[in-house]
C-alpha cells in the first residue's frame, strides 16, 4: 500500500475485502450482544465464579469433539449446557439463601471445574493426531471463523435474547431481591436454572470467538464497566452491548495491522474500559 493510501477508508475497504475479516466482526458483533445481555445479568447475580466454570468448561468441549470427529460447536454447547444444568441442580438446592447454601455452591462450581480441566486434558492426550488448534482453543482466532459460525451464533443471539426479553422483570426482580420475588409468586429456582442454561449457551457462543480463557473479557468487564456507569438496568444492559461490539471492532482492527493476537487487544482494551469507567464513577461519588 502506498503512503497516500493510508486513510481510514482504505485501511476498512482493504480489511474488510477479505471474507475471514467479514466473518470475523460479524460474529463479534454477534457476541458482543449475547454477551453484554447475559453478561450484565451474571455479574448482577454475582454468578461470575459459574460463568468462569462455564467457560473453562468450553476447552474440554472442544477437546472432546475433536477427538470425537464432531463439529467443535458441538462440543462447546453440550459440554456447556450439560454443566449450567448441573450447577442449577446446586443453585435450587441452595436457593434459600444463607452462607451455607452459597458455600455448598462454591463448592460444587469448584469441583466441575476441576473435573473439566482434567477432563480437558485428558482429550487431549487421548486424541491420536497433532491437536495443533489448542492455542486456539483456549485463546480464540478470528482467522477461522465461517460463515455458517456466524449463521449459527446469529441463532442463538436470537434465541436467548428473545428468552431474556421474555423473562427479563421477574429475573431482574429475582436478581434484585430473591426474598421478595418469591413472595410475590416468581418462580426464583426455575429462573435461576433457566438463567444459568442461558448463560452456558452464551459462554459457548463466545467461546467460539475469545477462546476458552479469554471468555470474561466479554462477558464481565464490558458488563462491571456499564454498571459503574448508571445504576439504571436497561441503560446498563445497552452500555454493556455497546461497550463489548466497540472492543471487540477496535481489536479487531488493531489485531488486523499488528503482530500481536486479537485476544490480548481484546482483553487489553476490555481492562482499560473497566479501568475507566471505574474511576469516573469514583469521582462522580465523592463530587456528591
Amino acid at each position: 500500500m502506498t503512503a497516500t493510501a493510508w486513510s481510514p477508508v482504505d485501511v476498512l475497504r482493504e480489511m474488510w475485502s477479505l471474507p475471514f475479516m467479514v466473518n470475523a466482526f460479524r460474529a463479534g458483533t454477534l457476541v458482543a450482544v449475547l454477551a453484554g445481555v447475559t453478561g450484565w445479568f451474571m455479574v448482577a447475580r454475582r454468578q461470575t465464579f459459574a460463568g468462569h466454570t462455564l467457560s473453562v468448561v468450553g476447552f474440554p468441549g472442544a477437546a472432546g469433539a475433536v477427538l470425537l470427529g464432531v463439529p467443535v460447536w458441538v462440543g462447546y454447547v453440550g459440554f456447556t449446557v450439560v454443566t449450567g444444568l448441573v450447577l442449577s441442580r446446586g443453585s435450587a438446592g441452595g436457593s434459600a439463601g444463607g452462607s451455607v447454601g452459597r458455600e455448598e455452591d462454591s463448592a460444587l462450581i469448584g469441583t466441575v471445574q476441576a473435573f473439566a480441566l482434567a477432563c480437558g486434558f485428558w482429550f487431549v492426550v487421548l486424541y491420536a493426531g497433532l491437536l495443533g488448534g489448542t492455542t486456539s482453543l483456549l485463546f480464540g482466532s478470528f482467522l477461522a471463523i465461517t460463515t455458517g459460525q456466524v449463521t449459527f451464533l446469529l441463532a442463538l443471539t436470537v434465541a436467548v435474547v428473545a428468552v431474556l426479553a421474555v423473562l427479563g422483570r421477574r429475573l431482574l426482580l429475582a436478581t434484585v431481591d430473591p426474598a421478595v420475588a418469591q413472595a410475590r409468586g416468581v418462580p426464583v429456582r426455575a429462573l435461576d436454572a433457566v438463567f444459568l442454561v442461558l448463560l452456558a449457551v452464551s459462554v459457548a457462543a463466545t467461546v467460539q470467538v475469545t477462546g476458552a480463557l479469554l471468555v470474561f473479557a466479554l462477558l464481565v468487564l464490558p458488563a462491571a464497566a456499564a454498571q459503574r456507569l448508571t445504576a439504571r438496568p436497561a441503560l446498563a444492559v445497552a452500555m454493556s452491548v455497546l461497550i463489548g461490539a466497540a472492543v471487540v471492532w477496535t481489536a479487531l482492527t488493531v489485531a488486523f495491522f499488528s503482530p500481536y493476537p486479537f485476544g490480548f487487544w481484546l482483553t487489553a482494551l476490555a481492562f482499560a474500559v473497566y479501568v475507566a469507567a471505574a474511576a469516573w464513577g469514583r469521582t462522580r461519588e465523592r463530587a456528591r
